[in-house]
């Protein structure tokens, strides 16, 4: 059976960053709360950042490094809960800037956070299939937040930003425990957007189907692999990261029932398996079906003893589905993200004020609403790009004629 797996992993985090302190400050939060998060900063979105520009950057990395063999990419799908039409997908746009091939299906899903792991499965058993020799399946999680003051404590844990996921048989950083994937699924109004610029959270009934689905989908991973030692077979794990706080709640409550120990020996394990993972979303905020996947390159790229551990992965997303799946990360995988810079990007983004963000809230708040003809005004655009020269061009959104959006490389 052939190894499938990830070839390429990229994560694009925005261009700035708000201190978590001075929005809890600035809103007038407890911020007695702001340890429970177990957060820094958060991405924030720029006037000519969308959907389409996060997708772009976060994957023109990836596909560069392949040179010729870009002509191998013959699925292409975007995971998005922030879609920019009701026909068209974002994955028509990001094709065109991507210069992808013309051979290649291309596609758009919404399953919340869990959108890009239900894809990544579906793609693997693609490529293991009826895929050609050495095809490629390139999954992109974009997402942007228009939540405002009427969010409460969830406006901090949101972020900016968009992870590109290759898939291929040559899993240069991690390759698929195939036929190991533990599934639960519901129905609940946990977390929701019924119109572009408005989210709904219900935070209390979002953290029990978060924690439910944790339990429930662990146990059908072990009754597939009944082997299985929650506390031997993973090295590290990998978790949905709506917040960083959320994950150490929900890998306490897991030990609780699979592997009891005093409360220093679970702190001790979650500092070791799980705390590497979650150093960019500290910084970045929750990238929706995307933060698993930062949280792998956070792992990589702080973890110690990474590459050959086996790694026990948790995708939610509300609505809802989840899935515990596992695999295993490649020797090489860290030179592999190293070339991406992921980190060298996370730390050039800009730090805004409190007012500067207000003051871009109504151009986030907008993003999403249709336009028939818009125009972006770029004049603070370079100012923000400045310390990402060295990174190449970068994508923009300049507007919209007719409704078709409209972009540049900058």
């Amino acid at each position: 059976m052939r190894p499938i797996g990830i070839e390429g992993l990229n994560a694009y985090c925005g261009l700035a960053r708000l201190p978590v302190p001075a929005l809890f400050e600035g809103r007038g939060l407890d911020p007695g709360r702001i340890g429970n998060l177990m957060m820094d900063d958060r991405s924030v979105l720029l006037p000519w950042e969308d959907p389409v520009t996060n997708a772009v950057n976060a994957a023109k990395p990836v596909v560069d490094a392949l040179g010729d063999d870009i002509e191998q990419i013959e699925l292409l799908v975007t995971s998005t809960e922030s879609g920019v039409d009701f026909s068209k997908s974002i994955a028509s746009y990001v094709h065109r800037y991507l210069g992808l091939p013309a051979r290649c299906r291309i596609m758009e899903v919404k399953q919340a956070c869990y959108g890009t792991t239900g894809m990544l499965q579906l793609a693997a058993g693609y490529l293991a299939g009826q895929g050609n020799p050495g095809g490629k399946a390139l999954v992109i999680a974009t997402d942007i937040s228009p939540m405002d003051e009427r969010a409460r404590y969830a406006e901090p844990t949101m972020g900016n930003g968009a992870v590109a996921v290759l898939l291929s048989d040559d899993p240069r950083v991690l390759t698929l425990d195939r036929g190991r994937s533990g599934l639960h699924t519901f129905e609940v109004m946990d977390t929701a957007r019924p119109e572009p610029d408005l989210d709904f959270v219900n935070p209390d009934l979002s953290l029990l189907s978060y924690l439910e689905c944790l339990s429930a989908s662990y146990r059908d991973y072990v009754r597939l692999a009944p082997e299985t030692d929650f506390t031997d077979t993973f090295g590290h794990l990998v978790m949905h990261t709506p917040f960083p706080g959320m994950v150490r709640a929900a890998h306490r409550k897991l030990m609780r029932e699979v592997a009891p120990a005093a409360l220093a020996v679970v702190e001790a394990d979650f500092t070791r398996r799980v705390v590497p993972s979650l150093a960019y979303a500290r910084t970045v905020g929750n990238l929706c079906s995307g933060s698993i996947y930062l949280a792998l390159a956070s792992l990589i790229d702080h973890g110690s003893a990474v590459e050959g551990a086996r790694v026990g992965f948790y995708s939610y997303g509300s609505g809802c589905a989840s899935e515990f799946f596992s695999g295993v990360i490649t020797p090489g995988a860290r030179e592999v993200l190293a070339a991406m810079g992921i980190g060298d990007r996370v730390r050039s983004r800009r730090e805004l004020t409190f007012g500067e963000y207000e003051k871009l809230l109504p151009a986030a708040r907008s993003c999403l609403v249709p336009q028939r003809h818009r125009h972006v005004d770029l004049s603070d655009c370079d100012e923000f790009l400045e310390p990402f020269r060295s990174h190449g061009p970068t994508l923009v959104l300049t507007g919209a004629e007719d409704f078709h959006r409209c972009y540049a490389w900058r």
